[in-house]
């Protein structure tokens, strides 16, 4: 139970830095990648207060050589880049530039808007058809 409660005050609390930060907001995400256009450099105080945070704490609790609430880091075990990871990452920003939603931002703003839910369904079915394909084309999931 304290595990779970600990998972939904983290997560609440991601939320409501997504809120309060301006990333549940397109216009605002889209404003910070149109660096050619009208350009909205408020998005890098945001990010340089999360890598401030982030990092030291990283650190630290990296340093005390197991996590709070678990035996055991559970850290990915690939080393190598694949064309998975980069096609992966290129769809993630293609959709995230012509969207201004990340799938964390679009679950804080899906109350908000339809297109939210639009994008959600989207994002959804691209897990499934990313599923489908890794059944149907096993070794290219590697």
């Amino acid at each position: 139970m304290k595990k779970l409660l600990i998972t939904f005050l983290t997560g609440a609390l991601f939320a409501f830095g997504l809120a309060l930060s301006g990333m549940a907001q397109p216009s605002v995400v889209l404003a910070f990648l149109d660096i050619t256009g009208n350009w909205n450099p408020a998005l890098l105080l945001v990010m340089a207060g999360a890598i401030g945070v982030t990092l030291p704490a990283y650190r630290l609790l990296f340093r005390s050589g197991k996590p709070l609430l678990a035996e055991r880091f559970d850290l990915p075990a690939a080393t190598r880049i694949s064309g998975r990871l980069i096609t992966g990452s290129a769809l993630f920003g293609i959709g995230w530039g012509l969207s201004g939603y990340c799938p964390g931002a679009a679950l804080v703003a899906l109350p908000g808007a339809l297109e939210t839910g639009v994008f959600i369904a989207a994002m959804l079915a691209g897990f499934w058809i990313s599923r489908l394909l890794d059944s149907v084309f096993p070794a290219a999931a590697d």
